[in-house]
């Protein structure tokens, strides 16, 4: 029996693609002068590396947020009224779950070579967008804008479902 994942047509290809495009080449290199600003090689980037764990640690923390966020939603679209503070509590933790997991990311991406920095690059944009309209949503919910804040968290969804592809493909789809 043959378990192989086929992809959707050409989604695969498109991603692969980004591996090639030396238009990405300012932006990568632009955030490896910041990355390596913030975190030079040393202890810390080992630590969020996963060195000590084994493996890296990334993947592992990008459950958290997703978890969060993904609860956050489901409870604004089925919880009704009595769960709105609840969804803004998840929806905050996970905004605030994604900055160590976006630092174990860029720790990685740091020791990656080009080509992967250039599909990372596009990973981190759409991840960036998704966590940019989690806070906006966020906003929204601490002025009471319940029903703006719901469409802008199912964007910052939308985004971060591209944003996880991308690193999905990264990580096991073309290595």
């Amino acid at each position: 029996m043959d378990t192989a994942i086929e992809p959707p047509p050409g989604l695969t290809e498109t991603v692969d693609r980004l591996e090639g495009n030396e238009t990405l080449d300012g932006p990568v290199d632009a955030l490896s002068q910041v990355g390596e600003a913030v975190l030079p090689p040393g202890p810390v980037r080992d630590v969020l590396r996963g060195r000590w764990l084994g493996h890296p640690l990334h993947p592992a923390l990008t459950d958290m947020p997703i978890g969060f966020w993904t609860s956050a939603s489901f409870l604004d679209l089925v919880g009704g009224r009595s769960s709105r503070r609840a969804a803004t509590t998840l929806l905050a933790a996970g905004n605030l779950a994604a900055l160590p997991t976006a630092a174990a990311g860029l720790a990685d991406w740091l020791e990656a070579d080009q080509g992967t920095r250039r599909v990372g690059v596009v990973h981190v944009g759409a991840n960036a967008a998704g966590l940019a309209l989690y806070s906006l949503s966020l906003a929204a919910r601490l002025r009471g804008r319940h029903g703006r804040a719901v469409v802008l968290a199912l964007a910052g969804m939308g985004a971060a479902t591209v944003g996880g592809y991308v690193g999905g493909h990264m990580a096991f789809g073309s290595r």
